[in-house]
């Protein structure tokens, strides 16, 4: 079995089983799980190399780039300010920002958004790095952009515009940046390791991503899901070691709010505990009413583009999904990166759970479901 270090509790030791389990029988490089229950953590787990070229080993403060699990961080941001009464999910997105109101988006409202449903999966505009890196003109393309098909009738993954609608709204609502926003009233305060906007004091501790081999390639560059997936282009992917791939340090530095997270796994699963139990006995960010909102299913089956990967989504959050990501039940909620990095937070059961990985193997593969499914059989 690969040697591992940290620790689990008696009661969890099954989660670092399957975790080295992981190591011997997928082609993992690096990877950690962390799990909290009842705002207590239980297991911290890292093991393997951080850097293949280099073979710098994964510590217990390596941070890697988790991709659309900025979803999950950007959404439990989004449900603070509606607990808070100021941001109304059910209002159109033009209460707040007028100018979005444009080209039939009147009624979209930010709960469209969120579930995937608001016509916006992809942007006409042709933007440059620099321009996204910008984020103007990002919003400028937002506001000008018609949607694919009315607002509310179907949905399909909102990739990015997800991410800087939903930012654009906590910019202009707290005058914070989403990436400045999380960092200031939610992982600082906590001291979580989870960065929308990585500094550069961060980066050498930042994991080097690696492609498995027989990964699915993307379809042509007029694809709608590969316009979603690289905003038409300006970011490369998956082309890791590309310049503006996803092991560039230029990409890490700015805000991407619907794919561009970085993370340890003690800071996802973190934030998923201090959001659904608190932490070590600190108040939990989101109350049962606010959790209950968020996990009310809005889309589901296939898509505009006729994919059905057995997803359920909330509003910003991945559901429990049996086909897709088996989770503890129906207060399970959370978001998955692009090469099978996991987290979510059950109030039901108190948990809080992280798993990240540097060798990208999918959505939806196979080892954070294994490590899903040993903490749900130490739950009993």
């Amino acid at each position: 079995m690969q040697q591992y270090q940290g620790w689990a509790d008696e009661r969890f030791g099954a989660v670092a089983d399957v975790f080295a389990a992981n190591f011997e029988e997928f082609p993992e490089l690096g990877a950690a799980v962390t799990v909290f229950a009842g705002g207590r953590k239980v297991v911290e787990l890292w093991g393997g190399t951080a850097d293949e070229r280099t073979g710098r080993a994964w510590t217990q403060d390596t941070v890697v780039p988790v991709f659309s699990c900025a979803k999950g961080a950007v959404s439990i941001c989004a449900h603070l300010l509606a607990q808070q009464g100021r941001l109304d999910l059910d209002a159109p997105v033009a209460r707040y920002w007028p100018e979005f109101a444009q080209h039939g988006k009147q009624a979209v409202t930010t709960r469209m958004v969120l579930g995937h449903r608001a016509g916006l999966p992809a942007l006409d505009a042709v933007l440059s790095f620099e321009e996204i890196a910008a984020w103007d003109p990002v919003i400028r393309a937002i506001e000008a952009q018609r949607p694919l098909w009315e607002p509310g009738t179907t949905y399909e993954y909102h990739g990015h515009v997800l991410g800087f609608v939903v930012g654009e709204l906590i910019r202009r609502i707290t005058g914070l940046t989403p990436g400045a926003f999380l960092r200031k009233e939610l992982a600082e305060p906590l001291g979580l390791p989870v960065w929308i906007g990585l500094p550069e004091s961060e980066l050498p501790r930042l994991a080097r991503l690696v492609e498995a081999e027989g990964r699915r390639p993307m379809p042509g560059p007029e694809h709608l899901l590969t316009r979603i997936v690289t905003m038409n282009g300006a970011l490369v992917f998956p082309g890791l070691d590309a310049p503006h791939g996803w092991n560039d340090p230029a990409l890490h530095a700015i805000e991407l709010p619907g794919a561009g997270a970085v993370a340890s796994a003690t800071g996802l699963a973190g934030l998923y505990a201090a959001a659904v139990t608190g932490l070590d006995g600190s108040p939990r960010l989101l109350s049962p009413d606010t959790v209950t909102d968020a996990v009310r299913e809005v889309s589901s089956g296939a898509g505009f583009l006729g994919f059905d990967m057995g997803a359920r989504w909330g509003s910003g959050v991945l559901l429990d999904s049996p086909a897709f990501r088996p989770l503890l039940g129906a207060r399970s909620f959370g978001n998955d990166g692009a090469g099978g990095q996991f987290a979510f937070g059950d109030d039901e059961f108190g948990i809080g759970f992280a798993y990240v990985a540097n060798r990208m193997i999918g959505h939806g593969d196979a080892r954070a479901n294994r490590l899903i499914d040993a903490v749900r059989g130490c739950l009993g």
